[in-house]
């Protein structure tokens, strides 16, 4: 599935990740990158998240990070 929306200011869950300390950290997207989310919690903390190998819920969607991991203006441009 390609994901073409723009995920700046979207809420973010973290599903499932291999670094199981992450796994249920929520909060909103503030920048993304080709391979990293930066997102800021409801304490006001910065975590940069790595898409690589991650499952989000994002917006109520599911969504694996291996799927995303491209610049937001490249993924924008595809076609559904």
């Amino acid at each position: 599935m390609i994901h073409s929306a723009e995920f700046i200011g979207a809420k973010i869950k973290v599903i499932s990740a291999s670094n199981k300390s992450l796994t249920g950290l929520e909060g909103s997207i503030v920048d993304e990158t080709k391979n990293t989310f930066k997102i800021k919690n409801n304490k006001g903390e910065e975590k940069t998240l790595l898409k690589k190998g991650m499952v989000f819920l994002i917006n109520n969607q599911t969504i694996k990070g291996d799927e995303i991991t491209r610049r937001p203006e490249e993924r924008i441009k595809l076609k559904k």
